[in-house]
Order: structure tokens, then C-alpha cells, then sequence
């Protein structure tokens, strides 16, 4: 039977970031791609306790056990995903809600079953003592980190959600804005002087024609907070073959070459028809004073 989505979220102390806060979307099993996101904010000079992941460090990829060491290897801080709770409370499924007669979810079940015979006891307490939610202050905003939405572990919001449907939720939060990656795409939204970012994934591309991985970057500054979605390349041919070598759901490994997802209907229609488009890194200018709509 399939975990009940918990809706509580339990939250970590109040945190106070003084510098750039790098945001990592799902690891997705990923080896190679958190190992370059992680070099890239070590680069950055961006310290792992200025570093949150939105969880779903094991998902559709070649390397669960090995991937989940380096995220904790690296001491990075980690929401719980939808497939940290379900491997945290060794339920049978991810929770990742997609629809039942759809491949994403057969292809869920193969995948979460590689990666359930990887991840040992040890991870699985880890992954069940993981916060639901970050509270952090940056510059003279409050911003909350979660892995879907305030309201639900696993619920998805996109750029062309209704701004009726972002704005509940981020006053749910009872924040200035929200931190995401449940998604899956890197976006942001300023609504009302409100925000919320969307990192996507660090383990799979933004179904956009191009390998590429991405992560967040939000530099705090005199006027507000700049947000930027910045794009990385990576040894993304190893990634695939090795997901190939083990059996994994082929359309998932061509993904990481290609750059387009496999499952595009379980998108909205605008995002549906972007497919294919290559994204250009984005930075947004997020201002104290701001009250735009979006």
C-alpha cells in the first residue's frame, strides 16, 4: 500500500544566513551531477551550512547508496522528499503521486525498487529524522525550504500554476517565500511582493533539449535578494550508461542525453509545450520593497 502523505511539517530552528544560500533540487541517485553541483558551490565559496538540498536525494538514477553518502558526506543541509519518507518508513511506494495507469509510475516502481535493495538501515534513519521544512532568514527576509509545497509533501506547482494557488501556499507557510524543487523545473515567481522559487533537479535535466543540470543561487544584497538559476554541465553520458548497465528505466537514461523527459504528460500544458526549449540561466531581482504580480 502506498504512504499517506503526511501533512505536518516539522521544522528546524529559525536560521540566520548572512551570505549566498545555494539551493540543490532533487539528487535523484545522481552521482555525477551532485558531485558537480556540490564542487560548483564549493567553488562558489558557498559553505555546506549555507547549502540546502529540497530532497529526493534517491529517485530515478544509477546511484542511491553512493549519492546519499555524498550528501551527507558533503554536510549539507536536507528537507525530507516524498522519497525520504516513503524509504524512511520503508513504505512500498515513492509517494511521488503520478497517475496510476501512467509509465511514470511503473517506471517509479523498477527504480524504487533498485534503489530500496541499495539504501541500508543506516540511511533509511537518516532519511526519517530529516526536517519536513527549513526556516531561514536571509538579508530582511523569512523564507521556508520544503520539498513540494507548504500544504503537501508531494504536491507539484509550476511557473503557469495559477498565482491564486502559489500565493495559499505561501501564505500557508506563513513566510515571505518559499524554497521548492518538487517539480522538477527551475523557475521563479514573484506574486504580490511574494516568492517562490522552484531550484528543479539537480539528477535530471529541465526537459529543455539539453543535458544540462541545474541549482539555485540567492545572494542577499542592499535592495533584496537576487535569485539566480544557474546551468551545469557533467559527465552525463557516465550517468546514463550506468543507469543502462543496471537496468534502469531506459527512457530515463536517455533523458540525461537528451535532455527530455520521458513522461511529459504528467506536465501542465504550458510546460508541455516548452519541451524541447533550451533554457537560458535566469536572475531575478526579489527587492525588499517589491510588489509585483506575477
Amino acid at each position: 500500500m502506498a504512504i499517506p502523505i503526511t501533512e505536518a511539517r516539522a521544522n528546524v530552528e529559525e536560521l540566520n544566513f548572512d551570505g549566498p544560500v545555494l539551493i540543490i533540487g532533487g539528487p535523484y541517485s545522481n552521482l555525477e551531477a551532485t558531485e558537480a553541483v556540490l564542487t560548483a558551490g564549493a567553488a562558489l565559496g558557498i559553505p555546506p551550512e549555507r547549502t540546502i538540498c529540497t530532497g529526493d536525494t534517491v529517485a530515478y538514477c544509477a546511484d542511491p547508496a553512493a549519492t546519499v553518502a555524498a550528501i551527507r558526506a558533503a554536510g549539507v543541509r536536507v528537507v525530507m522528499g516524498n522519497v525520504e519518507q516513503a524509504l524512511g518508513t520503508n513504505a512500498e511506494e515513492c509517494g511521488c503521486d503520478f497517475p496510476a495507469d501512467s509509465t511514470a509510475k511503473a517506471d517509479a516502481r523498477r527504480w524504487y525498487a533498485f534503489a530500496g535493495a541499495e539504501i541500508d538501515a543506516d540511511a533509511r534513519r537518516w532519511m526519517a529524522a530529516l526536517p519536513g521544512a527549513i526556516r531561514f532568514t536571509l538579508g530582511r527576509r523569512r523564507l521556508v525550504a520544503v520539498h513540494g509545497a507548504p500544504s503537501r509533501i508531494n504536491r507539484a506547482l509550476f511557473a503557469s500554476s495559477p498565482a491564486a494557488e502559489v500565493t495559499a501556499e505561501i501564505a500557508a507557510s506563513g513566510r515571505d517565500g518559499v524554497i521548492t524543487g518538487h517539480c522538477g523545473l527551475p523557475f521563479t515567481r514573484v506574486i504580490d511582493g511574494r516568492l517562490w522559487v522552484s531550484a528543479g533537479a539537480a539528477g535530471m535535466p529541465a526537459n529543455d533539449g539539453t543535458p544540462r543540470t541545474w541549482f539555485a543561487l540567492l545572494t542577499p544584497d542592499a535592495d533584496g535578494i537576487v535569485v539566480e538559476h544557474r546551468a551545469l554541465g557533467y559527465d552525463h553520458q557516465r550517468a546514463a550508461a550506468k543507469m543502462r548497465a543496471r537496468g534502469l528505466p531506459e527512457g530515463y537514461a536517455r533523458a540525461l542525453e537528451t535532455g527530455l523527459w520521458p513522461n511529459p504528460d504528467t506536465l501542465p500544458a504550458v510546460e508541455k509545450a516548452g519541451g524541447g526549449i533550451a533554457l537560458a540561466p535566469e536572475a531575478v531581482a526579489w527587492g525588499n520593497q517589491a510588489a509585483l504580480s506575477g
